[in-house]
This record gives C-alpha cells, structure tokens and sequence, in this order.
C-alpha cells in the first residue's frame, strides 16, 4: 500500500473519529450525568483538539494475532515433538479463523494469499456489545 493511500486512510479514520467524538459530546451535554472530562480544571475540547488527540492514538501499536487454533496437550507430548510432528488443532479445515487485538477477540476471517504473503479477509467483526459481553463471561 502506497504512502499516499495510507495516509488518505488514516484521515478518513481521523474525521469519522471526530465526528463520532462530537456526536457523543452532543448527545453528553444533553445528559443529565455528569461527563468524565466535565472536571472545573479541563480544558475545553474543540474539534481541532479532538482530532489532534486521535492522530496520537493512531500511532499507537497494538499486537494484531491471527489463530488457525488450539490445543491442551501434556507437557510429555512437547517433549515428544520432532521435525515433521503433527499438531492436531481443535479448528476444523475451512472454519473462520480469530483475529485478536491485545488477546481480545474482534473479527473473524478467512486466509487469503496476496502476492505470494498470506492475509486474512475479515469475514465478521465482533461488535462492540458482543465483546462486553464476552468479557463479562470470561
């Protein structure tokens, strides 16, 4: 992906954060509870600050993992491995496979190879509401 498609993304990303920001900020001030940067010594936050504040989320790195599946074996089977060895997962041939963000579940996809480099093709993006509700589970 060139420089130029890339930061062309990452301002489309900027502007719906910050229309998404000021949409909340709307729908806070009507609120009667009391919102979390209504502290006497905030400053105030104007659209130009609230898109300053997502460019320096943006650069923040964060551990994308992709798992083909699991498995719970005996430490005696570790050791037991060799060269050629084969691993049973609990994932079944052409079963969607986890994305994770930081070991938190958020799409489901399918393994794509693109100039000779394996991807994933997101096939299902865990909601917002579906991941709370996971983590109250877990």
């Amino acid at each position: 992906m060139s420089t130029e498609n890339t930061d062309t993304m990452n301002d489309s990303v900027a502007d719906d954060w910050a229309q998404a920001l000021e949409e909340q900020a709307v729908a806070s001030a009507h609120d009667s509870a009391p919102a979390f940067d209504d502290h006497p010594s905030a400053p105030a936050t104007s659209a130009g600050n609230v898109v300053q504040d997502i460019q320096m989320v943006l650069d923040i790195p964060v551990q994308l993992t992709v798992e083909l599946g699991r498995v719970k074996v005996p430490i005696k089977y570790i050791l037991q491995l060799a060269q050629g060895s084969i691993v049973e997962l609990d994932a079944l041939a052409g079963e969607p496979m986890d994305v994770l963000v930081n070991g938190y579940l958020i799409a489901q996809g399918e393994v794509v190879v693109v100039n000779d480099k394996f991807g994933i093709r997101l096939t299902d993006i865990v909601t917002p509401s579906e991941r709370m509700r996971r983590l109250s589970k877990g």
